[in-house]
């Protein structure tokens, strides 16, 4: 029988339209070359693709040219964006709905900071200029409003040196504001005033950090540099202290009573929030019952309350190389909340029923009561699916959620989910926060094993909303299509390793992105071109508007397992209680715009924690300058070669003025150094083995040289 498919909505048109004009923005085309394109053939179909076309039109979201041809929309001079700036001065400034971003020189600057929303004025463009050259006219929200960095007195007033490379100013504090800051502290600094181009921003210190040496004051003070928030307000640590753990009869009596499951959880050794437990039965008809149950913080934190604005603030846990950064006081994160063992909890459940093949056939979301009968961390369960431990009671359901957990697996990727597994490294810190080992993470048969289930829960619920007639307003998981320039600069950086990736209109399978994970899998190169595969894609988000999520290959997703640690959830089980109990819907603006702030924390929380661990490799790399180590070229530019180690995962520099033994050139179009004289060539991918010669911790940078 063959499928129909669904006409595309006037959204997925506009969408789709935007897109094409965006990705061919040097030309025009007529509205049935357009329509042609995008397979819009049938006369009902092309009837609403011409009226949102000329919608675009209409709010000037697209350009219409003579001779009724549409083009990407004509550029203003003047524009609104964020600016990011280089360690060097310079800057880019992003506009939403710009393909390009805008260069800004040094000089043409002003007065605006890395982060703030500025408007722009653009320069003609001139031939050769990879991109538009533009001025900073007026700074219109400042979002840098305090900065980290390391106190110098100087004499009468004193320079605060930020710890954010992005940040080129030091940052001026009167002798009155110091506030018992000394010589050689980190300190947190306030950035009051910046109105003169030719003079430093003025601050005070607002807390005094610790001394800049101290190891455990620099994970610190880059987690405060990155608006981290370390400490709770009295307000919230009070309402938190005056939560009971007892349940009331009341509640136990109004849930689904699921404490004679046999329920576990598995999690990290060191975990102690506990968001998620499962369990598994084989029914009678040959299907199983999965289990996905979720703490259920929405019971404990309310709306409006302390609790909750300090959450949404935050929205989410910071996992820092020493140290967990909760959302939520521990009195909730790790006690009331955290599902642990033999203790009765409140949770919110996702049962579903699963086919053989990995199919659900039904299911119950249900407001739920359990009581988890072990704590698995990921070894134990691991040694139990190994057959390491076949006696524990429990070892039957996690060999069973084991299997079916593959079925999910072989059956997500054969639908087009990417199967990233970017190697991570786990730091090994001495008890004065010292890196002693750098070690490769492990993703273990029993990591999958609860990421399958937690996909699986993740998507059914957004099933459960999206896929109603007239879906509520709801907060999805979504993520776009990678960018048309993005994909063909992958497949021309993937060509200097000898691997092909077809493009076509800018647009890529993701089966071809597994193809091409596949074909580096266990090879040297892997780290890298998954890191290059991964840096292509869009970033994922939270938005009100369902537009799939193309990674995992899923029309509806959604976040619903970690409301521990995640803002989203939590909204997210509030929404499934409000229409569940026939509540009013919420404001659409109100909810888009805090998806938007969660969106940006969690950017945030990723940067803070890549940069933590980044830190501490540094750090451990310091202590072995002069000691030699086998690594991989993983970038090359005219300036050296970029080579990370391969055990350690940690990226440094072979300056071109170490390569003494030529002169070198470099090829852009196959991203090669050449000598010109003895013709050796350094190219993406090479093993070579290169010496430490320097790292510095205040940039987080590493010098090589060649040991050959």
């Amino acid at each position: 029988m063959q499928t129909v498919k669904a006409p595309p909505t006037r959204q997925e048109m506009r969408r789709a339209i935007l897109r094409l004009l965006r990705n061919n923005g040097d030309k025009a085309y007529r509205p049935k070359e357009i329509a042609r394109h995008l397979g819009y053939t049938d006369n009902d179909t092309y009837n609403l693709f011409r009226e949102t076309l000329s919608d675009l039109a209409t709010q000037h979201l697209v350009g219409r040219e003579k001779g009724n041809r549409y083009t990407f929309r004509p550029r203003p001079k003047q524009l609104e964006g964020t600016l990011s700036v280089h360690p060097r001065g310079f800057g880019f400034v992003t506009v939403e709905g710009h393909a390009e971003d805008y260069f800004i020189p040094a000089h043409r600057m002003g007065t605006a900071l890395d982060g703030d929303r500025v408007r722009i004025g653009l320069a003609a463009r001139r031939r050769g200029d990879l991109k538009r050259e533009a001025e900073v006219l007026e700074v219109l929200e400042r979002r840098r409003t305090q900065t980290v960095g390391t106190f110098f007195r100087q004499g009468h007033f004193a320079l605060v040196r930020p710890d954010d490379i992005r940040l080129v100013h030091d940052i001026y504090v009167p002798r009155e504001a110091f506030h018992g800051a000394r010589d050689g502290d980190k300190v947190l600094v306030s950035i009051d005033l910046f109105d003169d181009p030719h003079a430093r921003p003025e601050g005070r210190v607002l807390q005094i950090i610790g001394r800049a040496d101290d190891p455990n004051v620099r994970v610190l003070a880059l987690a405060l540099s990155m608006d981290v928030r370390t400490d709770f307000p009295k307000a919230v640590l009070d309402e938190a202290a005056a939560l009971s753990d007892r349940i009331p009869r009341a509640e136990v009596a109004r849930r689904l009573d699921l404490r004679k499951k046999r329920i576990f959880t598995i999690d990290p050794e060191d975990a102690k929030d506990f968001d998620d437990a499962i369990h598994i039965e084989k029914l009678e008809n040959g299907n199983y019952e999965v289990g996905v149950h979720i703490a259920d913080v929405s019971h404990y934190v309310r709306p409006g309350s302390a609790l909750d604005e300090e959450a949404f603030r935050r929205s989410t846990s910071v996992y820092l190389v020493d140290r967990v950064v909760p959302m939520l006081p521990e009195k909730l994160s790790n006690g009331v909340c955290s599902l642990r063992p033999e203790e009765d909890k409140l949770t919110f459940s996702c049962i579903m029923e699963v086919t053989p093949r990995g199919k659900v056939v039904r299911y119950r979301i249900r407001e739920s009561l359990i009581h988890s009968r072990q704590r698995f961390t990921y070894e134990e369960a691991q040694a139990i699916i190994e057959g390491r431990n076949r006696n524990h009671p429990l070892a039957g359901d996690v060999r069973l959620a084991n299997r079916l957990a593959q079925t999910l697996t072989r059956k997500r990727l054969a639908a087009g989910s990417i199967d990233f597994d970017l190697p991570e490294v786990r730091v090994i810190l001495d008890e004065a926060g010292h890196p002693v080992r750098i070690v490769r993470k492990e993703r273990m048969a029993a990591n999958r094993l609860i990421e399958e289930f937690m996909l699986l829960a993740n998507r059914t619920v957004a099933e459960h909303i999206g896929k109603r007639k007239q879906a509520p307003p709801f907060v999805y998981r979504v993520h776009d299509q990678p960018d048309a320039e993005k994909i063909s600069q992958l497949a021309a950086y993937i060509r200097a390793f000898g691997l092909r990736l077809d493009v076509k209109d800018g647009r890529v399978n993701p089966k071809q992105l597994n193809a091409l994970l596949q074909d580096v899998k266990d090879t040297p190169q892997e780290p890298v071109i998954e890191e290059a595969a991964l840096r292509a894609m869009a970033k994922a988000k939270y938005s009100t508007e369902n537009i799939g999520h193309f990674g995992l290959g899923f029309p509806y997703y959604t976040h619903f397992t970690s409301p521990i640690r995640r803002y989203p959830d939590l909204m997210v089980h509030r929404l499934l209680k409000a229409y569940a109990a026939g509540e009013k819907k919420p404001d659409v603006a109100e909810l888009q715009a805090r998806c938007e702030h969660a969106s940006e924390r969690e950017r945030a929380a990723v940067e803070a924690e890549r940069e933590s661990v980044k830190l501490k490799q540094v750090e451990y790399i310091s202590d072995h300058v002069g000691e030699t180590f086998d690594g991989v070229v993983s970038g090359v530019t005219g300036f050296g070669i970029f080579v990370e180690l391969t055990d350690l995962l940690v990226e440094g520099m072979v300056h071109v003025r170490d390569l003494d033994d030529d002169y070198y050139e470099y090829d852009e179009r196959t991203y090669t150094l050449v000598g010109l004289s003895t013709g050796t060539t350094f190219r993406l991918g090479d093993a070579v083995r290169v010496r430490v010669a320097a790292a510095n911790l205040e940039t987080r940078e590493i010098d090589f040289v060649l040991a050959d």
